[in-house]
């Protein structure tokens, strides 16, 4: 495999943004898109990675990658995310420098999957050993079990994460990682209760329902129906290429691989369920003596479900959705709640409990992958975080606002931490540092968090405001404060700039981020930020009996009744993001910045304005200029003297002295203007892109000329060994074709004689044949004019005795009478009129063979269509049922030969007619063509349990034959085969569709004493289906069943005489049932 040695060879547009020239948005975009097409998804800006979504895989992550850029220096091969966490695990592992790795990008741009590249990357580069390998697969399973209670289904991203991550992997001093730890930012919990259309809740709750076991939902109080819960959307409830069931059992396993406990686990499911649950309980006004409206709720099965997963009173919980206890100073006031109130309480109530719950599992995963404090450790972090958002089909609200307010801040400390490595560089080369221009977001950031005149200040004033507080109060003491600011916009602000401005709505404001404008509807933003949960619904929960609920509800405690507002949602992410800020301030940092090329989520196509829009509130031009501003490439002196030092004579082939010596020949010897570069300690700088790709080029064609002179000196050397290979090889070639042409001389010769012999024996040999032939049509003449002398003489002498045309007319007579004759015989002996009755009168005369054949032919037809002209439809359909079925089972089912004279019935149960089976009859929609009793047989012990077994149109239904339950229903078209044996047993299995609905329980296996019927009627009714296939017959002595998630054999075999004249099923083990016929039957 070829191995690239510089970033610069075989480049497919620029590696390096930096590089670029001309540096335009558009050039930007063009060679973001050439790479794209290529296959290429990586890009730098300097040490800055852009990633590319391809959505699909490319072979570019496979382990002999892992092996290419291990210990590679950063730009010495492609662009790749695997250089860059090369580089940071390197210097963590070499240099003992903390780093962090920042991954930013809109949802779908591919964060996720970036951050597992780079976990996995520097998993398989570090050390080995039971203990590390342990670590490592607890630090990469903490995302199957994130990613099921964090991500859900957007309409931009099937597996969207919903949260913000931050992960601190330590290591000790030898590179090996001892544990992590991670902490969680604004988990987007109003999914919970509502999601947009074409979005999904979060997924655990659909992997939930569809990959536990019966037993596991029978005990959550759950079932597998999605429309049975109001908080699941039912639009994208099934999402392609998204496997729930399977997700579920990873999920699990995951959860066992990190160190969660069965009880633990068990508790995680309880509450998942109850917040379903809750979602379910609903609400109706009742009205009091007072005049005012009380809630009540509707109906309290759900809640009483709920209240037995949670272990807490039903009554306790009904009256915290009824009444709200407010308490101030000494006094407690009780007021009821409208149906409003108590919808807004019970959503509050599922926020809460799933984001505590979320925020206990990310506790409970510290507490298994943290290292012990045993002494100080190596750091790396990784932070994958929302990108910059701005909706333009939907209103951007609070959420949006403090996603971008966190964005702010990383682009922030992003060009603080570019420009200090810039200068660092500088001072460490001793090259003299220049200011650089840049936009600084500080004053954006200021606006946002200021903590006397900062929107997030104000909005956390107006929620602690005694009166009335809405969000129209909220905007009017932004457009108060705020009206002068350069980066905030209203409509009714006091700068009478925006009064004209139709596109700003009243309701709304408008900032000025580093990335672009962004409309915000203040409608929500004080509610968002409040964030309040009733203390009478925290005191419910601090009092179940559930083992979580005390711990996720401290605040219930009454004996530690704190009567201070709870901090805001707002107040609380600030504090997150100034934590986070200081955390990364310490780090080495490196970046990630993920892009997605389109919004359909397919491979090979590029939107150029939906990347344009991300390339700019990313900020990778301002990033690119930046870099640029001082030298735009720098390269130590041994590679840069190595890659371009056949561009001067005094430097090739070798150089003997010191590499800044050869470097500094060789720009004085290009003739490369002073101000074009610099030396640093042991770099070289240069200042413009178009030197290096001066120095390209010239390298190119100097590379050219000395491939061609290798070429020429090359080509001599081997024309002159082959001249005296040749020279060599000739005479012993010579001696040997001589001795060949000899020989075959000869061999011409000796075969030649041969021909000529064997030509001559041949023309002796014809000319004896064609005189043997001539001497016997002799003889034959002769006897021929003498038979024909003979007859004329005998003609001649009998003509005088008949008159003329006597003999045809006799001829005639004769076989007129013949044929009449034949046909008064053929009248008296005529066969019956059944069409199955296959005789027909002996043929008296030779010549009538052919009108014997017809006739027999045309009378069978005529009695034929007489027979079928009799036929009634249901008469003709039982015949066409018997046709088909002879067609199916004719000479390949032993049984069939005995159901050819019994009639298809159909209803053998008249189930229309007997009142027993009322119930079931009026449950079925559509016309029953076959009622019939079979038997379902066990897999754990091969017997059977009686079902009654009804066929519509459409589907197949099996119900319990004591209480005409329905059992099964299966739709025709989940229907792909249906197997039996060759022998006369009654067992047929049917098999269902992998992924449908009705295969979640398996295949079924039933017995049956109307087998031929029964699969004959299933086999014209799914022929005749619009939408269904055809349905395979498998006859055969050997097939599988699927039986939930395992395949078991069915074999048959002939039984002996001990086993009596009946059919038995044994199970042998748990892959094998034998059933056991006997050949009597």
């Amino acid at each position: 495999m070829e191995v690239k040695t510089s970033l610069l060879d075989n480049m497919i547009g620029v590696g390096d943004m930096v590089l670029l020239e001309p540096l335009s948005e558009d050039s930007f975009i063009a060679n973001l898109r050439n790479r794209f097409d290529h296959n290429e998804i990586y890009t730098y800006i300097g040490s800055v990675v852009i990633s590319m979504n391809p959505y699909r895989s490319l072979p570019i992550f496979t382990p002999e990658k892992v092996e290419e850029y291990r210990n590679r220096n950063f730009y010495e091969l492609s662009p790749h995310i695997y250089a860059l966490a090369d580089e940071a695990y390197r210097s963590l592992r070499d240099q003992d420098k903390d780093q962090c790795i920042l991954i930013t990008g809109e949802s779908g741009a591919g964060k996720t999957e970036a951050s597992k590249l780079v976990m996995s990357y520097v998993a398989a580069v570090c050390g080995k050993g039971q203990e590390v390998n342990k670590v490592k697969e607890q630090l990469l399973q903490s995302n199957p079990v994130l990613e099921a209670f964090g991500n859900a289904k957007t309409v931009r991203n099937d597996n969207s994460s919903r949260f913000g991550k931050y992960m601190d992997i330590e290591f000790d001093f030898k590179g090996d990682p001892l544990g992590g730890v991670i902490s969680n930012y604004l988990l987007e919990k109003s999914r919970v209760v509502k999601q947009p259309r074409g979005e999904r809740n979060f997924h655990i709750f659909y992997q939930l329902l569809s990959g536990a076991s019966d037993d596991t939902l029978k005990k959550l109080k759950l079932d597998r129906d999605f429309s049975k819960y109001n908080y699941l959307s039912l639009d994208s409830a099934a999402v392609n290429g998204l496997d729930d069931a399977a997700n579920f059992r990873t999920v699990r396993n995951a959860m066992q691989i990190v160190g969660f406990m069965e009880d633990e686990v068990q508790s995680v499911l309880e509450l998942v369920a109850a917040v379903l649950k809750l979602g379910n309980i609903e609400f109706k006004p009742e009205s009091r003596c007072n005049g005012n409206d009380e809630s009540r709720i509707k109906d309290k099965n759900d809640l009483k479900e709920m209240c037995e997963l949670l272990g807490t009173e039903q009554t306790v919980l009904e009256r915290a959705f009824s009444y709200r206890t407010v308490e101030a100073k000494q006094e407690k006031v009780c007021t009821t709640l409208n149906v409003a109130q108590a919808y807004y309480a019970r959503d509050a109530l599922a926020k809460n409990l799933y984001s505590r719950l979320f925020s206990w599992l990310v506790t409970r995963i510290n507490e298994s992958i943290k290292a012990a404090p045993k002494s100080r450790h190596k750091v790396m972090g990784v932070l994958d975080i929302y990108g910059f958002e701005i909706f333009e089909d939907r209103e951007n609200s609070f959420e949006q606002f403090i996603i971008n307010y966190c964005n702010e801040k990383l682009q922030q400390i992003f060009i603080e931490l570019t420009l200090r490595e810039e200068q660092e560089e500088y001072v460490r080369e001793g090259i003299e540092w220049t200011n650089i221009e840049y936009f600084n977001n500080a004053i954006i950031c200021d606006l946002i968090e200021n903590h006397q005149n900062g929107i997030l200040a104000m909005l956390d004033e107006e929620c602690l405001r005694p009166g009335t507080v809405t969000d129209e109060t909220f905007l009017d003491k932004l457009n108060t404060i705020c009206a002068e600011h350069l980066h905030f916009e209203s409509r009714l602000s006091k700068s009478s700039k925006f009064l004209t401005d139709h596109s700003l709505p009243h309701n709304c404001f408008r900032i000025q981020h580093y990335a672009g404008k962004v409309l915000y509807r203040a409608e929500g933003f004080v509610d968002k930020n409040n964030d309040l949960l009733y203390r009478d619904l925290s005191q419910a929960m601090y009092k179940a009996n559930h083992s979580l609920m005390k711990q996720l509800f401290p605040e219930g405690n009454p004996a530690k009744v704190n009567l201070k507002r709870p901090p805001t949602a707002g107040f609380q992410f600030r504090h997150s993001v100034g934590t986070l800020m200081r955390n990364l301030q310490t780090k080495n940092p490196n970046y990630i910045r993920c892009i997605k090329p389109n919004d359909k989520k397919a491979s090979h196509i590029f939107t150029d304005s939906l990347v344009c829009h991300q390339v700019r509130y990313l900020g990778l031009m301002e990033n690119v200029r930046v870099r640029r501003a001082g030298y735009a490439f720098r390269q130590a002196y041994e590679p840069c003297l190595e890659r371009y030092k056949m561009l001067c004579k005094r430097t090739w082939p070798h150089w003997r002295g010191p590499a800044r010596e050869g470097v500094e020949v060789l720009m004085a010897d290009l003739t490369v203007p002073a101000e074009e570069f610099s030396y640093g300690r042991s770099k070289v700088f240069i200042r413009n892109p178009r030197t290096l790709f001066f120095l390209e080029e010239r390298r190119r064609q100097c590379l050219q000329d000395l491939a061609t002179l290798i070429q020429k000196i090359y080509r001599g050397w081997k024309c002159r060994s082959h001249f005296l290979l040749l020279k060599k090889s000739q005479i012993v070639v010579a001696a040997w074709y001589r001795r060949y042409a000899q020989q075959n001389k000869y061999k011409r010769i000796k075969s030649a004689t041969t021909v000529v012999q064997s030509y001559t024996r041949g023309w002796q040999a014809r000319k004896l044949l064609r005189e043997l032939k001539y001497q016997k049509r002799c003889e034959e003449a002769v006897t021929t004019i003498s038979a024909y002398w003979h007859g004329t003489q005998v003609r001649r002498e009998y003509r005088k005795f008949f008159r003329a045309n006597a003999g045809k007319k006799i001829y005639n007579f004769t076989i007129q009478r013949i044929m009449q004759k034949y046909f008064l015989g053929l009248k008296s002996t005529m066969p019956s009129m059944s069409p199955i009755d296959k005789s027909w009168p002996v043929k008296p005369y030779l010549f009538l063979d052919g009108v014997h054949s017809d006739l027999r032919r045309i009378f069978h037809l005529w009695r034929c269509k007489k027979y079928r002209s009799e036929f009634t439809e249901e008469k003709k359909a039982v015949f066409e049922e018997k046709l088909e079925a002879s067609e199916i089972f004719k000479d390949k089912k032993a049984l069939y030969a005995s159901s050819v004279s019994q009639p298809f019935m159909g209803d053998y149960l008249e189930i229309s007619k007997n009142p027993k089976y009322q119930k079931l009859n009026s449950a079925m929609d559509e016309k029953v063509l076959l009622a019939d009793v079979v038997n379902k047989i066990n897999r754990a012990n091969g017997k059977g349990t009686a079902r009654i077994f009804l066929l519509t149109k459409n589907s197949v239904v099996l119900a319990d034959q004591k209480t005409g339950q329905v059992k099964a229903s299966v739709p025709l078209p989940d229907l792909t085969s249906v197997s039996v044996s060759t022998q006369s047993d009654g067992f047929f299995a049917l098999k269902l569709k992998e992924g449908s609905a009705s295969a979640i329980k398996g295949d079924f296996l039933l017995s049956s004493e109307h087998l031929i019927e029964i699969i004959t009627k299933l086999h014209r009714t799914g022929a005749t289906a619009a939408d269904s296939e055809q349905l395979n017959i498998d006859i055969s002595d050997e097939f599988l069943v699927q039986f939930k998630h395992d395949k078991v054999c069915v074999k048959f075999i002939q039984g002996g005489p001990k086993n009596g004249n009946s059919v038995s099923c044994k199970r042998k083990n748990n892959r094998l049932l034998e059933v056991s016929v006997p050949s009597t039957v």
